[in-house]
């Protein structure tokens, strides 16, 4: 009967305990929090790494939203997609913003509005101009056929049909897009508008065409508008909390910052010249450690850079023989054949070596100049110095024997000993020779000299 008692007396304790036990823990736990992600500039590996790290950090921090700012002209097609996967498969409801006022999301950061679920913008914002960026300009695009003469020819004349290339881009970017906006429930026709014909829109438009869910002026504002709105996310349906949530900004680590830096199309190309470089001084001079250590490490920073961009491996093929043939310059007598087909390569693989036209990822040309007039002064230099050797006589080989003056060492009439350029070798002569005698060398075969007199001189007064 005692032990009856006493357990019910601790059950009634635990009960009493758990509410109080209950609010300790909630207490402890930190509240949840909006994660606040900064794109601004043109979408990029370095941009794409950030926010992907970004998205998995706040996923694993149990954040309530996270608000992905964007201020970008566009960016690369491979780094934009990256993005919008991150989007598409975080837990947490990822929230487009356009801001602050004066900002745009052109091009990919108009699919990257589309995919989130859900899209605002700042006032005096824009969005839109989501054309491929590879076609504007493109020589392929539909120019209008000629006009006939005829007088009675009163309808317009039709449009040239796009080549293939071009409607296979732009048909596969409409896709991208429409299905975006099919499965957030946002206007389609105007997604495919702005990727044919590159319409862009203000914040105003944009809400009355449905293109976005809201306008707010500052993040707070943004914050308290969405609180209480049903979002789905790969882990389902939710509802957003976010009123007077506390907002973490995330900035950039060390390791995005670095891939901003040598993911820079100039920066790779300076270090894959580098790279080559320092390998052919390691060449050159085998035993000098530094050119090679720092050549490998700056090539393959390069070549990690590289494969983030788009390069045009043509391009890279190119850099590659021209640096070769400058090379093979040095050690065939060509006449400067090799070094001027070197140079040509070396500068047309450089303008090409980037695959792409958006704006800021191609090389900047002041330094493809640069590197062009120096490659070019390297091999005046090269040839000058070949030129200059050309004349400056012969100091070793079977070439610098002939006409070398030496003295007879002993007395002999065919053959005997002479001593040539401090060594002594057998020779072979036509006429009688005494010790002493001063002769030159006429001919050599194999390890023999052939020699002669010269009149009137001994050695030492050659």
């Amino acid at each position: 009967m005692a032990g009856l008692l006493l357990r019910l007396l601790c059950s009634a304790s635990l009960l009493l305990a758990t509410p109080a036990l209950v609010r300790e823990l909630s207490a402890a736990e930190p509240p949840p929090s909006a994660v606040l992600l900064r794109v601004d500039g043109a979408i990029s590996p370095a941009s794409a790494d950030y926010v992907e790290r970004g998205i998995t950090r706040a996923a694993q921090e149990h954040a309530a939203v996270i608000v992905l700012e964007l201020d970008t002209p566009g960016g690369l097609d491979k780094s934009m997609r990256g993005i919008i996967k991150a989007i598409l498969a975080s837990p947490v409801p990822v929230v487009g913003y356009v801001a602050p006022s004066g900002s745009r999301a052109a091009s990919a950061g108009t699919y990257i509005l589309y995919a989130c679920p859900i899209a605002a913008m700042a006032p005096a914002t824009n969005l839109g101009a989501a054309t491929p960026v590879q076609l504007i300009g493109n020589p392929q695009q539909p120019t209008a056929a000629p006009v006939s003469s005829s007088p009675g020819n009163k309808e317009p004349p039709p449009a040239a049909m796009p080549d293939a290339e071009t409607r296979k881009t732009i048909n596969d970017a409409v896709a991208y897009i429409r299905a975006l906006a099919e499965r957030r429930g946002r206007n389609a026709d105007w997604a495919e508008q702005a990727v044919r014909d590159a319409v862009s829109v203000s914040a105003e438009q944009a809400l009355k065409l449905h293109v976005i869910d809201l306008i707010a002026t500052d993040l707070p504002q943004l914050l308290a508008d969405i609180d209480g709105r049903r979002v789905t996310t790969v882990d389902g349906e939710q509802v957003l909390h976010t009123r007077g949530v506390a907002m973490e900004t995330l900035n950039p680590d060390w390791r995005s910052r670095f891939l901003a830096v040598i993911a820079d199309p100039s920066i790779a190309y300076l270090l894959l010249l580098i790279g080559l470089g320092g390998l052919l001084l390691e060449g050159y001079s085998p035993g000098a450690i530094l050119p090679g250590v720092a050549g490998a490490i700056c090539l393959l920073l390069a070549l990690y850079a590289l494969q983030m961009l788009p390069v045009n491996y043509a391009g890279l093929a190119l850099i590659a023989l021209g640096v070769s043939l400058i090379v093979a310059e040095t050690v065939v007598p060509a006449y400067g054949s090799l070094g001027v087909g070197g140079v040509v390569a070396f500068v047309i693989g450089s303008v090409i070596l980037m695959d792409t036209s958006v704006l800021g990822y191609g090389i900047s040309l002041p330094l493809l100049i640069g590197i062009s007039i120096a490659a070019a002064m390297a091999l005046v230099g090269i040839v000058w110095m070949a030129l200059r050797a050309r004349g400056q006589p012969v100091v070793s080989g079977r070439e610098q024997m002939l006409g070398s003056i030496g003295e007879a060492v002993g007395d002999f009439d065919r053959r005997g000993t002479v001593h040539v350029h401090g060594e002594r070798w057998q020779a072979v002569t036509q006429a009688p020779l005494r010790s002493g005698e001063a002769v030159q060398v006429t001919g050599i075969d194999s390890l023999i000299l052939t020699v002669k007199l010269v009149p009137g001189a001994m050695k030492g007064e050659s």
